[in-house]
C-alpha cells in the first residue's frame, strides 16, 4: 500500500495481553512468534498478576502528576502515588526488562499498548466515586497527563530497543459507548451524557500525537467501530474484531482502505475454542477475501492493507492456546498472501 508504508512487513500481530504472570515467558513467546520478519511483535501485558497489571492500572502507572488506587468499585484518582501505583510501575518495568532481553539486536517494528483517553475516563473514578467521564475538566487533565506519560514511555522503549520502529496502540473498547451515551453512572441507574464527537476526535488526536513520527493504531473489540472519526483523528491503523462487522460498516471499510488506513483484522478467537482446535489458516481469512470481493477492492493490495490478529487480547486463553493463536495468525496471513483472491 503505497500511501501507508508504516506497517510494511507486518502481516500478523497480537493485541497485547497474554495469559499467566511470567514476563520472560510472555516476551519470549511474542518475540519468537513475530520477531523474525513474520509480523509485528509487541510489549506483552499480563493482567493475571492482579491490580496494576490490568489494562486500566497499567496505564494509570504511566500518568504524569496523576495517580490512582484500587477501590472495590475499581480504580480511583489519588493525591499521591501509593502502593497500587507503585505496583503498576514495577510490573511495567519487569515487562520492559523482559522485552529488552529478548530483543537484543532486533531491528524493525515494535508495538506498545496503552488505554486510550476515553476508555480511561470511563473507567477511572474521581474522588467522589463518579467516573472522570462526567467532568470535562477531568477528561482534559487525564488526556494531557496520558499524552505526557506516553511520550516518556515510548522514549524508554526506544532507549531499551534502539533498533525498534515503535508503534503506539491505544485501546479504546469503551469509545462507542462514550460516543453514544451508554456509559453507566456509579449508581447504575443512569448513563453519562454522550460526549461531543468533535471533542472525542480532538482529544484522540492530541494523545495520538504522543507517538511522534511513529505509526499509531486504535484497537476496539466492541461493535460499531467509528471508522470515520478515528481516521479524522489521524490514526494509521484500526484494530477490531472482524466477526462484529455489519453491512452498515462496509462502506467505511472501503473508504479506510482506499485512504491508506491499515486494518488490523481480529479473525482468530481470543480464547480456547470449544472444539479444542482452530480452523485451517485459509479458513480463518476466508471472510476477509469475501469482503474484499464484495467491496470491489483490488486483491493486489489486500496483504499490504491488512494485519491478521486475534479477535482481542489473549489474557483469558490457556498458555498453550495463546502460543498456537499467535502462530496461527502468522500462517493465516501467509495464506492470504499466497492466495489473495
Amino acid at each position: 500500500m503505497s500511501e501507508n508504508s508504516k506497517f510494511s512487513g507486518c502481516p500478523a500481530s497480537g493485541i497485547g495481553s497474554m495469559p499467566g504472570g511470567d514476563a520472560r515467558e510472555a516476551a519470549k513467546t511474542v518475540i519468537g512468534s513475530f520477531g523474525d520478519g513474520e509480523g509485528l511483535p509487541h510489549l506483552a501485558e499480563l493482567p493475571a498478576r492482579g491490580p496494576g497489571a490490568d489494562m486500566i492500572g497499567r496505564t494509570i502507572g504511566l500518568l504524569v502528576d496523576l495517580y490512582g488506587h484500587v477501590e472495590p468499585s475499581g480504580w480511583r484518582i489519588s493525591d499521591r502515588p501509593g502502593r497500587d501505583t507503585r505496583r503498576a510501575r514495577s510490573w511495567l518495568g519487569e515487562d520492559l526488562d523482559a522485552l529488552e532481553e529478548f530483543t537484543q539486536g532486533y531491528e524493525g517494528p515494535l508495538k506498545v499498548q496503552a488505554v486510550g483517553p476515553w476508555t480511561l475516563a470511563a473507567a477511572l473514578e474521581r474522588r467522589g466515586g463518579q467516573a472522570a467521564l462526567g467532568d470535562p475538566g477531568a477528561c482534559r487533565d487525564l488526556a494531557g497527563s496520558l499524552a505526557e506519560g506516553l511520550r516518556a514511555h515510548l522514549a524508554e522503549v526506544r532507549r531499551r530497543v534502539p533498533g525498534a520502529e515503535v508503534i503506539l496502540q491505544l485501546d479504546e473498547p469503551s469509545l462507542t459507548a462514550v460516543l453514544r451515551g451508554r456509559v453507566r453512572t456509579a449508581s447504575g441507574y443512569r448513563t453519562h451524557r454522550a460526549v461531543d464527537r468533535q471533542v472525542v476526535e480532538g482529544t484522540l488526536r492530541d494523545v495520538l500525537a504522543a507517538g511522534g513520527d511513529g505509526a499509531t493504531v486504535v484497537h476496539t473489540c466492541a461493535p460499531e467501530v467509528p471508522f470515520g472519526l478515528l481516521r479524522r483523528a489521524g490514526v494509521d491503523g484500526i484494530s477490531f474484531d472482524f466477526s462484529l462487522l455489519t453491512e452498515r460498516e462496509e462502506d467505511a471499510i472501503g473508504e479506510a482502505v482506499e485512504g491508506g488506513t491499515q486494518l488490523f483484522l481480529g479473525v482468530v478467537p481470543g480464547t480456547d475454542p470449544a472444539s479444542g482446535a482452530l480452523s485451517d489458516p485459509g479458513g480463518s481469512v476466508m471472510g476477509v477475501r469475501t469482503l474484499w470481493r464484495r467491496l470491489g477492492l483490488n486483491p493486489g493490495i489486500l496483504t499490504e492493507s491488512v494485519v491478521i490478529t486475534p479477535s482481542c487480547g489473549l489474557a483469558g486463553a490457556s498458555p498453550t492456546y495463546a502460543r498456537a493463536a499467535l502462530a496461527h495468525c502468522v500462517r493465516a496471513a501467509r495464506s492470504l498472501a499466497d492466495n489473495p483472491e
